[in-house]
């Protein structure tokens, strides 16, 4: 399987993914937004994976990549591909089907809980997840479902935090993808002055890497049952 990923910053790679596509002999090449990578061909590739980033779907003016970003991911879906956004990346899935984005209710950033709803079963790639995972969110928008899409988790801060169009779409709000090194670099990057939310210290966020074995095992779990 050829693996295309489309990364907004240079912290928000594709972590863990990475050692899965390389165990399973998948071939992976990426676009680099922010450096002004040219998107490849659309028949270059089977699965899309689109990254996080902290910016919002609606900065055109800022990131003027984003517009041929979201007529690539459009184009990705409506031919049938395989299709996997993880946090800004679920937010530009569900924006380019039609649904809206806008300010979450609070900021979300720390481990908290997901829970998965009876609707997962039906939905192959989401069937090994358990009723509730602790994972790490770092996010101040959200998103409502696109048309038809199933409803799969919410958290206590955000009610739609997973959902699927299809069996070969899905949008994450959390991220699952992310190893040690990773959260560090969130940590050096991105971690924001006190602000009102659902936001961790810095000692919360590293204690929270012990959940990482639990949630790599539903990420690779996933992403298997992703490999059509």
């Amino acid at each position: 399987m050829r693996i295309h990923y489309l990364q907004h910053m240079g912290c928000e790679g594709i972590g863990r993914i990475a050692n899965w596509a390389e165990a399973r002999g998948h071939a992976v090449a990426g676009t680099h937004l922010y450096r002004g990578d040219t998107l490849p061909a659309d028949e270059s590739f089977d699965f899309l994976l689109i990254m996080g980033g902290p910016m919002n779907i609606y900065e055109h003016r800022n990131h003027p990549w984003l517009p041929a970003e979201k007529r690539f991911i459009k184009r990705a879906i409506d031919s049938g591909k395989t299709v996997l956004g993880i946090c800004l990346g679920a937010q530009l899935i569900a924006d380019v089907m039609g649904a809206k984005i806008y300010q979450n209710a609070t900021m979300e950033i720390g481990w908290y809980p997901v829970r998965f709803a009876g609707a997962r079963n039906a939905v192959r790639p989401m069937r090994d997840f358990p009723d509730e995972l602790t994972v790490l969110h770092w996010h101040g928008d959200t998103f409502d479902l696109p048309p038809g899409a199933v409803h799969l988790a919410t958290s206590e801060a955000c009610q739609n935090q997973a959902f699927a169009c299809g069996q070969r779409v899905i949008g994450l709000q959390f991220h699952i993808e992310m190893d040690a090194p990773d959260v560090a670099a969130f940590l050096d990057d991105l971690l924001p002055a006190p602000l009102p939310g659902q936001i961790q210290s810095a000692e919360e966020l590293l204690d929270g890497q012990r959940h990482l074995p639990t949630i790599h095992a539903a990420l690779y779990a996933m992403l298997d049952a992703m490999d059509f």
